[in-house]
């Protein structure tokens, strides 16, 4: 049979693999830098209450210099190196949610595409992770100028992809910005959570890549 869709894409961080696996290995930062992660958490929450015009990583680092009460550009280059480049080696040797890698492939071998929308550059961590030759598209929200869930990075995401967003299925962790973002330009969501979740809104809730596989391939 047929897949009912053209391209599955994925969030990556708490959808790839779990988020624990990560915030072990982040203690020390929290603990050092915690000022100026949740400097970047306030700014973020502040660009998803009202999007803001022109490029992000200014927007970003401008609202956190303003928190931080320090140089905006003194500010994007301390989150640059400690967050967005300190954070990458991390990732190598995170182990991946079982079934990850059988899943894309048996995707790509029906003729699916796959594509990756995250709320940060994904390059690297994929890289690390193992996976960096599966996608046809390959997304961040920061590239888009906008934070899921608004509509801009998931239609970017059709667009790249070259699929209309009623075929495709978009796979997140999170109902409010995954779940969201995707059913509101009219993409299919799949969550993956290890509880039951009610009025998710979500199209699937599996917490095992072998319901995935059957819910896309059955």
């Amino acid at each position: 049979m047929k897949p009912e869709y053209d391209a599955i894409a994925f969030d990556l961080d708490g959808t790839l693999y779990p988020n624990y696996r990560l915030y072990v290995r982040l203690i020390p930062f929290i603990i050092k830098e915690h000022r100026l992660l949740r400097a970047m958490g306030k700014a973020r929450d502040t660009l998803r209450a009202a999007a803001q015009e022109g490029r992000f990583y200014d927007i970003q680092a401008r609202i956190m210099a303003d928190i931080l009460r320090g140089d905006p550009t003194s500010v994007q280059e301390r989150t640059e190196a400690l967050i967005y480049r300190g954070w990458e080696p991390l990732f190598r040797g995170v182990r991946l949610f079982d079934g990850v890698r059988e899943t894309l492939d048996a995707f790509k071998s029906a003729g699916l595409k796959l594509g990756m929308l995250s709320d940060f550059p994904p390059e690297k961590k994929l890289e690390y992770l193992g996976l960096s030759d599966c996608w046809d598209a390959m997304l961040c929200s920061e590239r888009t100028g906008r934070l899921k869930p608004d509509p801009a990075p998931f239609l970017e995401l059709s667009r790249v992809l070259g699929a209309r967003p009623e075929r495709i299925l978009y796979v997140g962790n999170s109902v409010s910005y995954d779940v969201a973002g995707a059913k509101g330009v009219g993409m299919d969501a799949a969550l993956i959570s290890s509880r039951p979740r009610r009025k998710s809104g979500a199209d699937l809730i599996f917490s095992d890549y072998r319901q995935l596989r059957r819910f896309v391939l059955p």
